[in-house]
């Protein structure tokens, strides 16, 4: 008579370092089939059950739901997409965890009465955190520009920080404080007063947007480097940008005219100050850049 190959589900779950309890879990859900039943009627298995309850051991210890363990047994594709899937789960939960280290860093660092407002700043973040506010922030302010949507979305990709993947105590703050900031109703009877966001003017803000990021970044530099605002190819850019919204040409006439339509609006400076200290002093932001521009246009005005 040929010997039995096939294992009992007592000796597999030895073998395995499993339990027998365990086993008949996986076997009720149709990750461990069965090869056939015993005169008595117990459950016997292949030998190849045990590399089997093997992988499903190693798989379920790397927390893939029992679903996923099911697909990835099937095609080896899936088992490639459940892993990268739960990486990308896993990257969000170590962020979740930085941030709420960072918070209780921020919490754990200042006196009675700070620990009050800063509870109160961080508790209103979500975890993770989201830069929707921000995001709606833009778009609310842009409105009056009337914007393409490729357009716009670029100019808020470009505004709208990301959290930091590793944040301290201080960028914590600075985006709970952005992320309180850009929440906020817009305060009664501001305006928006960007030349190029008149109806009236004639602009083409679109035109504008294109070009004012390369002159942001021109600045760059300069504004890293602690430079004094000055005439340049940053400035030259800048102000052409704004020459071909209104299709004019850039004359010392139409600089002295664009130097008097850039007004300051605290509610942007505010924003790109809570931006720079989210970021730090080693990356400019495209409102640093900003205010270097408009005080290099303002100081080659007034000397001439």
């Amino acid at each position: 008579m040929e010997a039995d190959s096939t294992l009992g589900i007592g000796e597999l779950a030895e073998r395995a370092g499993v339990s027998v309890k365990t086993v008949r879990f996986y076997s009720d859900r149709g990750l461990l089939p069965e090869s056939g039943r015993s005169a008595g009627g117990h459950r016997r298995y292949a030998p190849e059950a045990l590399a089997r309850l093997r992988l499903i051991r190693s798989l379920r210890a790397l927390d893939l739901p029992v679903p996923e363990v099911a697909r990835a047994l099937e095609r080896e594709d899936a088992l490639e997409d459940a892993v990268a899937g739960h990486l990308r789960a896993l990257g969000s939960q170590l962020a979740a965890l930085r941030w709420r280290e960072a918070a209780l860093r921020l919490l754990q660092d200042c006196t009675a009465e700070e620990r009050a407002e800063r509870l109160e700043l961080v508790g209103a973040v979500p975890v993770p955190p989201s830069t929707d506010p921000m995001a709606r922030f833009w778009r609310r302010w842009l409105q009056p520009a009337r914007l393409p949507a490729p357009v716009l979305s670029r100019v808020v990709e470009l505004a709208v920080p990301q959290p930091p993947d590793e944040p301290g105590p201080a960028q914590v703050l600075a985006f709970a404080k952005l992320h309180a900031f850009t929440s906020a109703s817009c305060p009664p009877g501001a305006v928006h007063r960007l030349a190029a966001h008149r109806p009236d003017a004639g602009p083409r803000p679109a035109v504008l947007y294109e070009g004012l990021y390369e002159a942001y970044e021109l600045a760059a530099p300069d504004v890293l480097a602690g430079r004094a605002p000055g005439a340049g190819e940053a400035l030259d850019c800048f102000v052409t940008a704004h020459a071909r919204s209104f299709q004019a040409r850039d004359t010392p006439g139409f600089r002295r005219r664009l130097s008097g339509m850039l007004a300051v609006e605290p509610r942007i400076d505010r924003y790109w100050q809570l931006v720079g200290e989210l970021r730090g002093p080693g990356e400019p932001t495209p409102g640093a850049a900003h205010t270097w521009l408009r005080s290099a246009l303002e100081g080659e005005v007034t000397a001439r």
